[in-house]
């Protein structure tokens, strides 16, 4: 089995604009066209059998909306996280609502909601998410399509581990895009998930090999980014990775299943 913990969609009604702009912002290249149908032909090509949505409501009024969307989205091979902008008012009812659906986890992405990871004023939120019993996600480095400066550095994230134990935490894009040699000071080896989402391109086999080594696979999980990673080259990217079949089984499904409860 492999699934993608790392996906994103939209609406059908506003995916083409939202993959457009997208796209100028970062100056990078989609290779769906944002839609559910479109991310199931990838999946059908790649051979994935489940993509998990990570949406990101970027205004605090954007929160239910969104959440109402992914209860539309459900099926067996497409699992969504839920959104909470720390900015809505109603996220402790949104968490609850969000839980009692069944939703496994929680979408957070410092950088677009303008958020340091770290914020004292964010240990609640966490809290309340961990006590439902769900993951968080959070995007982690740099993004490539925001200026400085980076809300959620490893360093940071070391903080809300210290804080938050027992919580289930992935960071992604392995701990922190481009910020790598500060994931190996204060990430390596802690309680938290990286997925391995978006780094193909930007860090070489051996290192990507280093890391899983030295934080182990069991607390590596497979991820793309798509539309921005291709689920194709990225189920190849880590096929091709010297480390043990088994380890291999782990990242693409086995880790995945028991966070998610599955």
């Amino acid at each position: 089995m492999i699934i993608d913990i790392h996906t994103h969609c939209f609406d059908n009604k506003i995916a083409k604009k939202a993959v457009q702009v997208l796209e100028k912002e970062a100056n990078v290249k989609a290779y769906t066209d944002g839609t559910i149908s479109d991310l199931k032909r990838s999946m059908e090509k790649s051979k994935i059998d489940i993509s998990v949505i990570q949406p990101i409501a970027t205004k605090p009024q954007q929160t239910p909306i969104i959440n109402s969307w992914i209860e539309s989205i459900m099926d067996s091979k497409i699992i969504p996280f839920g959104t909470i902008h720390p900015e809505y008012d109603d996220w402790q009812e949104e968490i609850n609502k969000l839980a009692s659906l069944g939703v496994k986890g929680i979408k957070l992405h410092p950088d677009y909601q303008k958020f340091y990871v770290d914020d004292i004023k964010l240990m609640k939120l966490y809290e309340e998410i961990i006590k439902k019993d769900m993951v968080i996600l959070f995007h982690a480095g740099i993004d490539i399509g925001l200026p400085e400066p980076c809300h959620c550095t490893p360093k940071r994230l070391k903080t809300v581990l210290n804080n938050m134990k027992g919580g289930k935490i992935i960071a992604a894009h392995m701990g922190g895009y481009k910020l790598w040699e500060e994931v190996e000071e204060y990430l390596l080896g802690e309680d938290i998930y990286f997925d391995t989402s978006y780094t193909s391109h930007a860090m070489n086999m051996d290192f990507m090999e280093r890391l899983i080594r030295n934080h182990g696979a069991k607390k590596i999980i497979f991820g793309t980014d798509s539309p921005w990673g291709e689920q194709e080259k990225e189920v190849g990217f880590i096929k091709r990775l010297s480390i043990t079949d088994e380890e291999k089984e782990r990242i693409f499904g086995i880790n995945a299943v028991k966070l998610l409860k599955l």
